[in-house]
């Protein structure tokens, strides 16, 4: 049981500092390396619901104080932020595929989009910090 925990905290922590770490870095670079990233950054943003979904069952399953309370918070944005990098900048990078690379529109939606998931991804990693002394 231990040795799974440790796994398993350990792939959260790795998948979430990639996953936060590259969008912080292409928010800040408006949004140019996205087309790379996108596909690692769903995989490491899977791979971190995926294992923190297990770490709440196995550390958190049956109850709800101040902790679960934070936890809870940090993982619905978190995921607010998936879904936002998922659905807007994987549309805008379908229509740069289309269109070709000069579509402003697109490259417009990749920053707005990168930018509000880096600071989902700040609160969630903020709140999941404070569980820890809730």
């Amino acid at each position: 049981m231990q040795l799974a925990l440790v796994i398993a905290i350990s792939l959260h922590i790795l998948a979430s500092t990639f996953w936060a770490g590259t969008t912080f870095a292409t928010a800040r670079m408006a949004g140019n390396g996205s087309e790379r990233l996108f596909v690692p950054q769903l995989v490491a943003a899977a791979f971190a619901v995926g294992t923190g979904a297990y770490l709440w069952r196995t550390m958190h399953e049956g109850s709800f104080g101040n902790t679960e309370r934070l936890l809870t918070a940090g993982a619905a944005v978190a995921i607010l932020a998936l879904a936002i990098q998922a659905v807007v900048i994987g549309g805008a990078l379908r229509q740069f595929r289309r269109s070709g690379s000069d579509n402003t529109g697109a490259q417009s939606r990749i920053v707005v989009a990168q930018r509000a998931s880096a600071f989902l991804l700040a609160l969630a990693a903020v709140a999941m910090a404070a569980a820890r002394y809730a």
